[in-house]
This record gives C-alpha cells, structure tokens and sequence, in this order.
C-alpha cells in the first residue's frame, strides 16, 4: 500500500516550499466542488467513487479535484491495488489559517480608527441651514445651560 504525499522541499528551500504550498492550498479551496468533497472527507475517510457519487461529475473529473487537494497536502491518498482511499489532512489549512490570520491585526486597527471617527462625527453639533451650530443660544448669542 502506498501513500500520496505533497512533494517535499530541497533542502534550503524551505520558505519558497511554504509560500508554493501556501499558493496550492488557496487554489484548492477556490473550487466549490473541491470544498465540498473536503467537506465530506471532513466526516470519514471515503473512496473516490463515494465522493463522485453526490455530484453530476464523471469519477475521473472527481479525481482530477482530489489530484489538486493532494498537491496541496489537503487530502491524504492511500491505495490497495485499484481502490483508493482519500482522508483529510487539515495541517496545511491551519497554516493558512495562520497565514490569513497575520492580518487581523491591520484590519483590527482600521475598523478600531472608522469607529473611533464615526464617534466623533456623531458628537459634533448639527450645522443649521445658515452654516452655524445647531446648539441652543440665548439672545444675546451665550450658549443656553
């Protein structure tokens, strides 16, 4: 029985081997019927013609997608003479995981500085008509207590 894995990098390599693995993995997942055979992997390890049946799709169709998800280390592939098992491997979805999530810090800080505006626009006094504030004056222009 032999194992299908993602291709291991040179040595002194490894940083352009994560970003490749990285690119492999966005790219696997921006298929929906690959999401959703990985949806189904999610439950139970599965053979190919289990995983074709939900969809309108030939097997070999089917396993040209599970092809990509193995390039990208998603799905594990273990054959026994012409059957073929497939499992999830969720390790390199974690890694994008992490990768996506170096930017929650930007976006934190930008929602954070929108808020923070939108407070101030909300504390200004309205502008009348005439371009003056809209806060309450006695008449002889003192601001009412």
């Amino acid at each position: 029985m032999s194992t299908a894995h993602a291709i291991e990098p040179a040595a002194g390599n490894e940083a352009a081997h994560a970003e490749e693995l990285l690119s492999r993995v966005f790219f696997a997942l921006s298929d929906p019927l690959r999401r959703s055979i990985l949806e189904r992997l999610r439950e139970q390890p599965s053979l190919v013609s289990e995983l074709a049946a939900p969809f309108d799709v030939s097997i070999q169709a089917v396993s040209r997608h599970i092809q990509v998800l193995v390039r990208a280390g998603l799905v594990r592939q273990s054959r026994t003479g012409r059957i073929s098992t497939c499992s999830l491997d969720v390790g390199p979805m974690f890694d994008a995981a992490v990768w996506i999530n170096r930017y929650s810090h930007y976006w934190q800080t930008q929602f954070d500085t929108l808020a923070h505006s939108l407070e101030k626009i909300a504390r200004r006094p309205e502008k009348t008509e005439t371009g003056k504030s809209s806060v309450n004056r006695t008449r002889s222009g003192r601001k009412k207590p």
